[in-house]
């Protein structure tokens, strides 16, 4: 009888250029889900990405430190302790301007691939 469960041991580390940590514990890259996709990062001290449109909803739990969000032109910041859900097809940009690391959970939606984030250049 086969287990009906899968313990992540070795998450897929996302090739960076930007000293941002990713380990994708379920998703495309690491066991072909395109479902759902589960990532643990750490975003270092006055980092930031494009801003992107995802083709998918995007849910983040702030484990220790604070992150901006700029959604539809709106700037949130979370700290630990808190989460949001931001919907799909909308304009967002993640960042963390502030002095100390931001470590969280990112859940997708479908899955995140990079041809449905939608980055701008």
């Amino acid at each position: 009888m086969s287990k009906k469960y899968t313990i992540q041991q070795s998450p897929f580390i996302v090739p960076t250029t930007d000293n941002k940590l990713i380990e994708e514990h379920f998703g495309k890259a690491t066991d072909g889900n395109s479902e759902i996709s589960i990532a643990h990062m750490i975003a270092p001290p006055n980092w930031s990405e494009p801003f992107q449109t995802p083709e998918f909803d995007e849910y983040t739990y702030i484990i220790r430190g604070k992150k901006q969000f700029i959604i539809d032109g709106e700037k949130v910041i979370l700290e630990a302790g808190q989460s949001i859900k931001i919907e799909k097809n909308t304009r967002i940009q993640y960042s963390n301007p502030f002095d100390e690391e931001c470590e969280y959970l990112a859940i997708c939606l479908p899955a995140f691939t990079m041809e449905t984030v939608h980055r701008e250049d």
